[in-house]
């Protein structure tokens, strides 16, 4: 149940009224949630609440999309509202003064926005003080430097404001990788040499050395012009863009290995200095020439304290002589301190500030209007779009979800794109100079990218673009990616699009494409008619020899009979490659149209009974089982998010009744009797919720939040679960997991501490800590108790299992240690009668272990058909199969009957790519997935009842036309006829 809005304050004048008005107004709207408001309006629901919360005046553009959405009188409520700003500022807005002079006011601002410091703005640059005085003497000592920080935290500021200019008399080379960071590396050295890009690309390529001699060239060149400095300081921006636009794994780690070289070989004349977003460290560590470097060379980047933030603030506006009033800079440092990210949010929220300056003075009044360090950059992005008319809003969707680069596991993140690109409409050049104006974008003579990454996690529209169809982005970016390629190329045929790849792009919308990708898909297209023409020659061919051999049916017994035989070898070759075929279509079509796809599907397995087709078939059901479909605007065919269950962690009582997500914020407790319709039941509150667990019986649930604190829940009712008790755990990493005894006595935590924890939960109001278990030498992921409560299994990034004895948790021992993975360890599932565990891995496989008569133990055999890492496993409740996920996105199914010699039993792909996590529901297979994007998937293996089921999922029967496109030359078999 929402909670009510405080009461408001009588004493506070025109804000009262002006509050009072908007409450009053949505009353009349019949009390849409805030919420709902936040859909229609596209700001965020503290934005929002606020507006009517009388405590401070919220922005004329806030204000307006309220009472839209409210169905009141826009006109009326401009006014109300000038005249309520008139009141509090003691102003005449029909002076001409103000505010909007002061927008016009040609002064150089002392705040940079979204943009990031430059070295000219080191004057202005205040805060980072002490750490740049230690990244500058680890620069001096060590030469290579790793700066890792969060989005947002300031990175790319005190490398280029910070530590430049503390070498003022070293020349400096400053760059971001893109997606050819080799080439990008290239034209930066031949540029300061004065030579032709080409070949020192070339020599790059094929020797890192290059880069170190190229170094000495500059430095030579300079010094026969006179006296110069020895040497060059070389500057790495946003290098986690080697792992998000560069494709080519072997030019990525060539790139590392020149920049390590060059700062730590012999005779080294260059300083490196690398940005990249600690939540690419991981994939830092999986480059060969720099995971050694990485322990003396990465520094991190914290949050900045109290005192560095009022230095951030005030210095650059006493520079400028402004004065910053007392209660906006503790507003603002309130606002900005301990929050992770909050440096260009708080950048922002200034230069909108300084912009409704006072006279010489930045005004807690002006920071409210323009909406605060949660609003100011939301209400930016807002009012450039509704400036916009509907085309030009259509062109700014296209051009800023080309400027995002979708994250595999990780945050979106922003994407640099060559000019060319673009589409060169006067819409996209209106769009793209106005979005320049608000300092969203940031355009130079060759490229446009997003401002800052900020602008992609704060500004809900974007977000709401993103998510509406993400499948589809991939797809435009894939077909963008494969146009430059081919134009590279010179056209190259050999690199056009053909079979499902032309299919899938031919569905993007065309008002999308430039003009570049939409000549490449006319000569994909050209091509594939061509291929067809000389099918159909084929098949005449194949077809004249059908009917010689008809001819020799006349002439000998025998050889009609062989004429026969290869006749029909031939048409069933024929409908064996359609079946195949269809079967491909059916899984791409499955997201967009299930309908048909089930019946393209049970088409093509009735025609041809493999692998594949069965495969395709259980996908297409799949796919179209998260309850009831809508036809909304994204036609993505996919339940609206009230109604199907969404988060990053799951947990699964033993009946499979109940599904409890954990999205961050909340749990959500969902009913499950019948996977393809969840009922929503109750939630429960948290902060930052992490891995959940059920006790047996399905009456206590436990959690860990972000902070560490252990939290128990009585949802014997589901519909309104209660809060029992919360305590710290007092680990001093993250938790990743938590698992419960089968008996429900007992939880274990485990730890980026290198440590698991035992907890008495008898009494869930008052859980205690019973013992703890050191061992591994590193992150301790996955933990899970034995079928008898007796063992526990752990996993971690050491690559080991360990095994320990539980049976009396207050003095818990190591009973075994299995070792053979060669990555991470994080997921691990005990067989049902507890002889075997099943683990996965950052290696890409899963290992079966047999561990009957511990502490003997021996492995069975590896589980190898991913191509990434995997990220969870999961035992049938009744022992016979069993199943894997992965980041590949594709979801094994085995036959355990022989544990020693599993056997697949169904290859899925999951339609939302990469897959975290897998939970059984029931014992006749049923199971869900959860993506990295939050999504559920519910999926059954079971053939029989596919076949029985796979009708009922239809909405009407194929057409005759739509079976000749998927079944070419096949006679009209629809397998789900109309019912009448």
């Amino acid at each position: 149940m929402p909670r009510g809005e405080s009461p408001l304050d009588p004493d506070a004048g025109p804000l009262f009224e002006f509050a009072a008005g908007l409450r009053k107004l949505r009353e009349q709207a019949g009390r849409p949630t805030y919420r709902d408001l936040a859909r229609r309006t596209h700001y965020g629901i503290a934005t929002l609440s606020s507006a009517a919360a009388g405590r401070q005046l919220p922005s004329l553009a806030v204000t307006l999309a309220y009472v839209r959405a409210c169905g009141g009188d826009e006109r009326e409520w401009k006014l109300i509202w000038q005249r309520t700003a008139d009141a509090c500022t003691g102003t005449d807005a029909s002076t001409g003064t103000g505010a909007e002079n002061r927008r016009t006011s040609a002064a150089k601002p002392p705040y940079a926005g979204l943009a990031a410091f430059r070295e000219a703005d080191a004057a202005y640059f205040f805060g980072r003080e002490k750490l740049t005085a230690a990244l500058v003497e680890h620069l001096k000592e060590k030469r290579l430097l790793v700066l890792f920080g969060a989005s947002g935290s300031g990175k790319s500021s005190v490398l280029r404001a910070g530590v430049l200019p503390a070498f003022p008399d070293v020349p400096s080379l400053v760059f971001t990788p893109g997606p050819n960071p080799l080439e990008e590396c290239a034209v930066r050295l031949a540029a300061r040499a004065g030579t032709a890009p080409g070949p020192v690309h070339a020599g790059l390529t094929a020797e890192p050395r290059t880069f170190h001699r190229m170094v000495r060239q500059i430095l030579a060149g300079q010094q026969q012009e006179g006296p110069a400095a020895d040497e060059l300081l070389v500057v790495v921006d946003q290098f986690e863009e080697v792992f998000t636009l560069c494709r080519d794994v072997r030019e990525r780690e060539r790139f590392v290995t020149a920049l390590v070289h060059a700062a730590q070989g012999p005779g080294s004349r260059t300083r490196v200095a690398i940005a990249v977003r600690s939540d690419f460290y991981t994939h830092c560590t999986r480059l060969p020439g720099l995971v050694d470097a990485l322990p003396h060379a990465h520094r991190p980047v914290g949050p900045m304290t109290a005192e560095e933030l009022r230095a951030a603030i005030v210095q650059p506006a006493a520079r400028s002589r402004l004065t910053v009033e007392s209660a906006l800079l503790t507003t603002l440092t309130a606002d900005a301190h301990g929050r992770p990210g909050a440096l260009p949010l708080l950048s922002h929220a200034l230069l909108e500030t300084w912009r409704r300056r006072r006279g010489n003075a930045l005004t807690l009044a002006g920071y409210r209007a323009a909406g605060g360090i949660e609003g100011a950059l939301s209400q930016t992005a807002e009012e450039f779009h509704d400036a916009l008319d509907d085309s030009r809003r259509r062109a700014a969707r296209r051009l800023f979800l080309r400027l995002v680069a979708l994250g595999e596991g990780t945050e979106d993140t922003k994407r640099r794109v060559p000019r060319q690109e673009l589409d060169s409409g006067p819409d996209t050049a209106f769009v793209l100079e106005q979005a320049t104006r608000a300092r969203l974008l940031t355009a130079d003579a060759g490229h446009v990218e997003i401002t800052h990454e900020a602008l992609i996690r704060c500004w809900p529209r974007l977000g709401a673009w993103l998510e509406e169809d993400r499948g589809r982005e991939r797809r435009h970016r894939a077909l963008t990616e494969a146009a430059t390629v081919w134009e590279s190329l010179n056209r190259d045929p050999d690199t056009l699009y053909r079979g499902v790849r032309l299919a899938a792009a031919k569905d993007l919308p065309p008002e999308g494409l430039t003009a570049r990708e939409r000549a490449f898909l006319d000569a994909s297209e050209a091509a594939a008619r061509q291929a067809q023409e000389r099918d159909r020659r084929r098949l005449r061919r194949l077809r004249r020899l059908a009917g010689a051999l008809a001819v020799l049916l006349v002439c000998a017994v025998a050889a009609a009979g062989f004429a026969v035989r290869a006749q029909d070898t031939l048409t069933r070759q024929r409908n064996e490659a359609v079946a195949l075929r269809a079967a491909d279509e059916a899984v791409r079509l499955s997201p967009h149209h299930p309908s048909l796809a089930v019946q393209v599907a049970l088409g093509a397995y009735r025609q041809t009974r493999q692998d594949r087709t069965r495969d395709a078939l259980l996908n297409t059901l799949s796919v179209a089982s998260i309850g009831p479909r809508t036809a909304g605007p994204g036609r993505s065919g996919r339940a609206p998010a009230q109604h199907t269950p969404a988060g990053h962690t799951p947990a699964v009582p033993a009946d499979g009744r109940v599904l409890a997500m954990a999205d961050g914020a909340r749990i959500v407790l969902w009913d499950m009797r019948d996977p393809r319709q969840p009922r929503r039941l109750g939630t429960t509150d948290g902060v930052g919720l992490g891995p959940i667990q059920f006790t047996r019986d399905g009456d206590t649930l436990i959690g860990v939040d972000s902070k560490g604190t252990l939290r128990l829940w009585d949802v014997t009712d589901p519909l309104r679960p209660r809060a029992l008790s919360k305590r710290p755990t007092e680990h001093t990493g993250y938790v990743y997991s938590v698992a419960v005894r089968p008996d429900g006595r007992v939880a274990a935590t485990g730890s980026y501490d290198d440590t698991i924890r035992l907890w008495d939960i008898s009494d869930p109001a008052r859980p205690r800590m019973l013992d703890e278990l050191t061992g591994h030498d590193d992150d301790v992921k996955p933990v899970v108790f034995g079928p008898d409560g007796k063992t526990l299994a752990s996993g971690s990034n050491d690559h080991d299992v360990r095994i320990w004895d539980v049976t009396d948790p207050r003095h818990a021992s190591l009973i075994a240690t299995l070792t053979g993975h060669e990555h991470f360890v994080d997921a691990l599932a005990y067989s049902p009668d507890g002889r075997t565990l099943l683990s996965g891995s950052d290696d890409h496989t899963a290992r079966l272990w047999d561990i009957s008569d511990l502490p003997r133990h021996s492995g069975l055999g590896r589980l190898a058909r991913h191509t990434d890492i995997v990220t969870g496993v999961a035992f049938a409740s009744h022992g016979r199969t069993a199943v894997t996920v992965g980041i590949d996105g594709v979801v094994e199914a085995w036959d355990m009957t022989d544990r020693a010699r599993p056997v697949p039993l169904a290859h899925l792909t999951n339609p939302r790519g990469t897959v975290k996590e897998v939970r059984y529901l029931k014992a006749d297979g049923t199971f869900l997935t959860v993506t990295a994007h939050h999504s559920v998937q519910i999926w059954y293996t079971d053939i029989g009842r596919a076949l029985t089921d796979a009708c009922d999922r239809v909405h009407g029967s194929i057409s005759r036309a739509q079976w000749a496109r998927y079944f070419p030359r096949l006679a009209y078999e629809p397998p789900c006829p109309r019912r009448f």
